[in-house]
This record gives structure tokens, sequence and C-alpha cells, in this order.
């Protein structure tokens, strides 16, 4: 399998299944002196992992991370204060599978001679015959995500650092859209939310505030603690602080449930899921993520250019288009209405518009990143459907009873901010060493 690589400067490899012993991440040319810790890194895996709430899969896995390798294990001189920090070797990131009970192992075999309609396990099997990962769907499953999120966190710690944020939310689900809402807000929503989804987790209470699992600790000693959590998921998940969603709407002002920085079509998202939900159906929806303090030029014509670059978020699970500014609606307008006009005002270059979604020609424009990436419903459903048996091509009849998410795009969003901070940074290295370089050459 080669296609498990992302980058050129910063480089991240994953691998892994949904029920094979974990999934990791591997990264390489971030920068050395950061300090990274498993709680922060869980921090924004806990978003989106499955079993936190009414609209995600039952299964429970709490995506908790290990550091392997790429800090340092002690001061490398007494008193150097370099302990944990990464020291620009690569950086491994481990997320055991924990919630991997063979009464799931069993529905999948059960059902595995079957593919599911809408799913990859038909086109898998013809590609790996046999030996295919079809218990849990493998790499093909949404759990593979995990570690674009553990590689995007990284990445975005080092975009803040260079005055750029990247966030995202649900900008559409079930076919209820979010008005629209000011870029500030919507990202002062997503740090609330963010807040809110930390201080509710069992497993980030439980795990890494109490100091179950500490930075100190060997690999062998988390790894014995992790032995211990797998047995204990049920009762750390008994232990999750408990509040109504009018109490996390009066303290943290955002939905329970969903990313949504507009209240009210957060819940008409929910209650509409819910019920297709009901019925044994799924639903989509439409993420949308942005990125500010992006600087003019980012981008590398012709094959690089930042757009198409972008348009790699393909690659995430159940992700079926990706949009850039005002995307598909551009073919409805004339050349004047598409145009972003520019000004000046005290020196400084403006626009009138976005629908460029702050790129043209391939590279960035200084204003306001933004993406849309349309997020089909989950294949899985609970409703008969026409299928094949995969071994002998006879029409079979398919009844899903394996666990299921309702919706995907409310896991969808941490994995868009993810992707899109690996990107930036991967264009920001090139950008400013070219940068630089010119300055040196011309003397300018």
């Amino acid at each position: 399998m080669i296609g498990t690589h992302l980058g050129r400067n910063f480089q991240v490899t994953i691998a892994g299944g949904s029920y094979q012993d974990g999934l990791s991440a591997i990264l390489q040319g971030h920068p050395p002196g950061m300090l990274i810790t498993e709680q922060e890194l869980y921090g924004d895996l806990l978003l989106r992992k499955p079993g936190a709430d009414e609209l995600s899969s039952p299964r429970v896995e709490p995506d908790l991370p290990i550091i392997y390798t790429g800090v340092n294990a002690a001061d490398t001189v007494e008193g150097a204060g370099n302990k944990g920090m990464t020291n620009g070797t690569p950086l491994t990131i481990l997320i055991p599978n924990l919630d991997r009970h063979f009464i799931h192992i069993k529905q999948y075999q059960d059902t595995n001679r079957t593919p599911r309609p809408g799913h990859c396990s038909y086109a898998s099997f013809k590609k790996y015959g046999p030996w295919d990962d079809a218990i849990g769907a493998g790499i093909f499953s949404g759990r593979y995500t995990s570690t674009i999120v553990a590689a995007g966190y990284v990445a975005r710690r080092v975009l803040e650092k260079l005055g750029i944020h990247v966030f995202a939310y649900v900008k559409e689900a079930a076919g209820v859209v979010c008005p629209d809402v000011d870029t500030k807000a919507i990202y002062e929503y997503n740090r609330a939310y963010r807040q809110m989804r930390a201080d509710l987790d069992p497993f980030y209470q439980e795990i890494y505030v109490k100091g179950r699992i500490t930075p100190d600790m060997r690999f062998l000693e988390k790894a014995r603690i992790f032995g211990e959590i797998e047995n204990e998921i049920a009762e750390i998940r008994a232990k999750a602080p408990v509040m109504s969603k009018e109490e996390i709407l009066d303290k943290y002002k955002v939905n329970h449930v969903i990313n949504c920085p507009d209240n009210d079509a957060a819940d008409a998202m929910i209650k509409k899921c819910n019920a297709v939900s009901n019925t044994g159906d799924s639903t989509g929806g439409i993420v949308e993520v942005i990125a500010t303090g992006v600087p003019v030029g980012l981008g590398e014509p012709v094959f690089y250019k930042l757009d198409a670059e972008l348009g790699r978020m393909l690659g995430i699970g159940a992700v079926k288009a990706v949009e850039v500014g005002s995307g598909y609606r551009t073919k409805d307008m004339t050349g004047i209405e598409s145009n972003d006009q520019m000004y000046s005002e005290n020196g400084e270059v403006k626009f009138t518009s976005n629908n460029a979604g702050g790129i043209t020609g391939g590279l960035s424009t200084g204003q306001d990143i933004v993406a849309r990436l349309t997020v089909k419903p989950t294949p899985t459903i609970d409703k008969p459907q026409k299928t094949i048996d995969k071994y002998t091509n006879e029409n079979k009849e398919l009844e899903a009873i394996t666990r299921r998410d309702p919706t995907i795009v409310a896991r969808i969003w941490p994995v868009a901010e993810a992707m899109t901070s690996i990107t930036l940074l991967d264009h920001m290295f090139s950008h400013m060493g070219y940068q630089e370089i010119m300055k040196k050459v011309s003397g300018k």
C-alpha cells in the first residue's frame, strides 16, 4: 500500500486499521523545541472519536495516544530544560484500539461476504483479494482519520506560532443549513466547543487531569495502564461529568452535541439527523474550514496549487466533494459578480468580497482561506439493501447489524481542520524558504 504518505516538507505517514491492534502517525519536518503532550493531542482526538454523543457510533474507542518517538526522554544536559520536547527526529504517535471485542468482529465476519453498498468493501476485496482487511473496513474505516487529527494537531501548533489559525464547523447537516456567521464568532465558538468537550470527556478527566498517565512515564508503563483501561472503559465512562444541554449552553454558549456556531440551527440539525436515523437510515452534510492569517503567495504552480492541494481532502473518508470559496455557485455568476475587486486603505490591500476563497491562480491572496467539504451519508445503515456474495457473485440482501453513525458530518470537522493544517504547514516551509532565499539573492 503506497498511498498513506502526504507532504514534501512536513511529511505524514499513517498506518493501521479499524480492528488491528491500533493505528499510527509518523511525522517528519516539524521543528525541534516543541513541547507536545499526549493530553494536548487527546484534546483534539476526543473531538472526532466515536461514542461521545447521540450522533456518533456506539463504539467506545477512547482514542488515547502514545508518543513513541521523537521527543527527548530527559534533559540532554543537566538543567537544559528540553525534556519532552521534539528533537528533530520523526515523531511517532500510536493510537491503540481498545474497544475491540469478538462480538463485533463476529458481526463483521457474518456479513463480510456481502459488501455494504456505498462502502469500499467490494472494491477493496477485488484489489487485495481474500487477504483484504475487512474487519471493520480496516484502513477504509473512519478510524484511520484519528491519525490525521493527531498529525494535524502538531501542524496547527506550528501554524499558530506563525499567526495562522485554522478552524472548522458543521455548515450543514441533514439538509439544515447554518446561516452565515462572522468569522471571528466562528473561531470563538470553536474554542468554546473544544473546551466544553474536554471538560466533559471522562477519559480526558480520569486519564490526564487526574494524572493516571503522565509524560514522565516510559512506553511500557503507559502500555500497562492501557491494558487496564481496556477493561475499565464502561467504568470510566460512568464517571463522565453530567451537565444538561441547558447548563452547557448557559456556561459555554455552545450546543451540547454538534459544533455549529448557530445554536438554533444546531438543535434543528440534531433533530433532523435523529429523525432519519430512527428510520434506520443516515444523513450527510457540509463542513466548512477557515484559515486566517495566511500570507500572500502560498502555493506552487502548476501541480501543487494551494487549492488543488486542499482538494486532497477528498482523501478523508466519506468526503465526496471539496470546493474553495464560492465553489459550485460560481457557475451561476457573471464575471463582475465573481471577481473579488481590490482597493487600498491606509496602504493595505483589501477586497470587496472573497468568492475565490482566498486563493487565485493556486496562490493565496492574503484573505481568509475558505473551503467546504461535502460529506455523504453513513454507508452502514439499518435497512435492507441489494448486494452480492463477493466470492460467488450471487445476488444477496444485506441488513446491517454492525455499529454505525447516524451521520458522519459531526465527526469530520476536526479531520478537515487537521488536514488543512498539514497542507498549509507543508507549503509554509516552501514559501518562507523561497522568500528568504529571494531576499538574499536580490538584496531586497
